[in-house]
């Protein structure tokens, strides 16, 4: 297929895509011949990269032509649709077309639909830290593609370990492969133990700290996070998704909603057998003080927003928050 459209903010698996599909298309004597890298403030962009594209190669192999961080997905004027209309149907097979955005394509839109039709659109967005299910299912995927058996115990090590960071991912396996020299067994958790970079510190264990009213874990764990150099945007990204979700949890069981798949269904939980451990976790908090926390949240991520000292205003904030909870 002679066009991508790839997307997402995971930058990591996104390059890794690129470079997999320059390896798949270049001649490696031919790449500088072949190779065009359109970056986003180029005049006429889009139109540059379609001419490029419909020019035939220089020598061996196929040409690539890259449209950098387009939005197009988002933004695409009638005239350009025409000419997309076009070009795409009649791209050579000695060309392909890539298109990269952090942003997903309007499903909508006209261009997201006629390129579906004569591309593939594919997404490399970075899995939310509370899904765990899905980081499993990740590190599984990245583990059998590399061919590295893991016991489940060392699946379970890494999820905890590296999250939904799939550059870490990729680096405690292949300190893992070069360790473990008996391909016939998986790898047992008491050697990824000894190997892999393991933190029990991360956000979701702060928001838990946070609604147990627990301040001077919740502190420690901040400072722990920031020590490690973990953003403190992204910190408060996961708390508001933790507490939004059990906020409409609460909401709904208060509502007197039973059925898991109706509440999973309306807090957009992916796995219905997940919702029944989520109201357990919940079970004894009251609902004013789940309420509480949006706000104060929303306060924090303004503040930071507004180059406030993180530390400061994490501290801060997060010392109110534990006394929401408190008893």
């Amino acid at each position: 297929m002679p066009a991508y459209f790839f997307w997402g903010d995971d930058e990591f698996r996104l390059q890794e895509a690129i470079h997999t599909l320059r390896h798949e298309t270049l001649d490696t004597d031919w790449a500088s011949f072949n190779y065009d890298v359109i970056p986003p403030e180029a005049n006429n962009g889009p139109i540059e990269a379609l001419n490029q594209a419909m020019t035939p190669p220089f020598g061996l192999g196929q040409r690539l032509v890259w449209l950098q961080n387009t939005s197009l997905g988002q933004r695409c004027s009638d005239d350009l649709l025409t000419e997309l209309e076009r070009t795409l149907p009649n791209l050579p097979d000695t060309s392909v077309l890539l298109l990269t955005s952090p942003n997903k394509p309007d499903g909508r839109g006209k261009f997201a639909r006629l390129f579906k039709k004569y591309g593939e659109i594919r997404e490399f967005a970075t899995i939310p830290p509370w899904k765990t299910d899905q980081i499993r299912r990740q590190v599984e995927t990245v583990a059998r593609e590399r061919h590295i058996s893991l016991a489940p115990e060392t699946i379970d090590l890494l999820v905890e370990a590296v999250g939904n960071d799939t550059r870490q991912l990729h680096l405690e396996l292949d300190k893992l492969a070069i360790y473990w020299n008996n391909p016939q067994q998986p790898i047992p958790a008491e050697v990824a133990t000894s190997l892999v970079t393991v933190s029990t510190q991360n956000s979701l264990k702060l928001a838990a700290a946070i609604r147990q009213g627990q301040t001077s874990t919740a502190l420690s764990l901040v400072s722990d996070l920031l020590d490690r150099n973990e953003p403190a945007l992204r910190m408060v990204a996961t708390l508001v998704g933790q507490f939004r979700l059990w906020l409409w949890i609460k909401l709904l069981t208060s509502a007197g909603v039973r059925s898991d798949t109706e509440i999973a269904s309306a807090a957009e939980v992916s796995n219905p057998k997940r919702i029944y451990f989520l109201k357990q976790e919940i079970r004894s908090t009251p609902l004013p003080q789940l309420q509480q926390t949006l706000p104060l949240l929303l306060e924090l991520e303004s503040d930071l927003k507004r180059g406030k000292d993180e530390r400061a205003v994490l501290q801060t904030k997060i010392v109110e928050l534990c006394q929401v909870f408190r008893p």
